[in-house]
């Protein structure tokens, strides 16, 4: 499987929980030291890939924001990030983003929670411009409802988003097994995978086993419903060496 990551996600980038210092490294490490994972480096986004998902008038506000101009350059990163694992997963090989900023708050013209690109409608809207994907479902397991996921892919036929919301662990499993079971055949699936419904996160509901088994599940749909072709793009997750056990269970059952 590939793990997509870039040296320059390390460092701080604002004063969100999202954009704190040492927020990766834990999960960094615990994933190198799996030999067989392949970590590969992504370019930034190009503003034709980020303009389809964000209008003109979002695109500026982000660079020129409040905290300078590195928040778009890694904002750019983040979402070039995204489209390498969605060209992975073409490809029918395994992704996983380990990038940030996150981006399921971001609309088409605004954004909040920590995000300020997309990088799910991002990188699914540049499969379905490079490769026809009409087809696609998004896994969102993060604490909060990804709104801009729902903002912009409602704009074009064809994608489903699924937002969990049951209020225990062994509900919520089920909830993913059957909405997966009733999405039916696409293109390609993509996880939203936030890890701040950890156990001790900000949740508190997921155990590592449980995204352990999200990751097989979406694995199983993949296989049967779109040839194998799936990715998962960080989100949130705040408890950082608590989400750092969680990364690693959801890669270990999401992988070949």
């Amino acid at each position: 499987m590939k793990i997509v990551f870039h040296d320059k996600y390390l460092p701080a980038y604002d004063d969100t929980p999202a954009g704190a210092s040492n927020r990766l490294e834990p999960s960094l490490s615990v994933l190198m030291k799996d030999p067989t994972y392949e970590f590969v480096i992504p370019e930034p986004a190009p503003i034709e890939a980020i303009h389809r998902a964000h209008g003109n008038g979002h695109i500026r506000k982000v660079e020129n924001n409040n905290y300078g101009s590195g928040l778009f350059d890694i904002s750019l990163l983040g979402a070039g990030g995204a489209m390498m694992c969605a060209e992975f997963a073409a490809e029918g090989i395994p992704a996983f983003g380990l990038i940030r900023p996150p981006g399921h708050h971001a609309s088409g013209d605004s954004c909040w929670g920590f995000c300020y690109f997309n990088n799910i409608a991002v990188s699914l809207l540049h499969v379905r411009e490079k490769y026809g994907f009409t087809r696609g479902v998004v896994l969102d397991f993060d604490l909060h409802t990804g709104d801009g996921n729902i903002n912009i892919l409602g704009n074009f036929s064809g994608y489903e988003v699924i937002n969990p919301a049951a209020p225990n662990e062994r509900d919520y499993l089920y909830e993913v097994e059957l909405s997966l079971k009733n999405a039916g055949p696409a293109d390609i699936i993509v996880a939203s995978a936030g890890f701040d419904q950890g156990i001790s996160d900000w949740g508190g509901l997921l155990s590592p086993e449980s995204y352990f088994s999200i990751g097989a599940m979406m694995k199983k749909y993949s296989l049967a419903n779109c040839s194998g072709r799936r990715y998962a793009l960080l989100e949130g997750g705040y408890n950082f060496p608590e989400m750092a056990k969680s990364v690693k269970a959801f890669c270990e059952g999401f992988r070949d």
